[in-house]
């Protein structure tokens, strides 16, 4: 298997598990991100997003609405795409 079939490989199976949290809530904050983030990222960005998808769906959860702060073991840019995303898409128009 060459690696550009393995990054669409791991690109699948990211998508798939975000929609998958366990919670119907993160399933719908991070499948709807990972449909259009993942395809675009680089080998590098999945790395860190594969390690976002590690942690708790409590602690992601309260770090996209504010209510931790986020360690700075898990701050990357992939998270803050994610921050930003999900603010665009959940935001209610006036």
């Amino acid at each position: 298997m060459d690696s550009a079939e393995e990054l669409t490989n791991l690109r699948k199976r990211l998508i798939f598990r975000s929609w998958h949290r366990g919670t119907r809530e993160m399933d719908l904050i991070m499948g709807r991100f990972a449909e259009v983030a993942v395809p675009q990222m680089s080998a590098a960005d999945l790395a860190t997003y594969t390690r976002l998808l590690e942690e708790s769906d409590p602690d992601i959860y309260d770090w996209l609405c504010g209510r931790q702060p986020i360690p700075e073991s898990s701050d990357s840019a992939v998270l803050r795409h994610l921050i930003d995303h999900s603010f665009q898409t959940n935001r209610t128009p006036r």
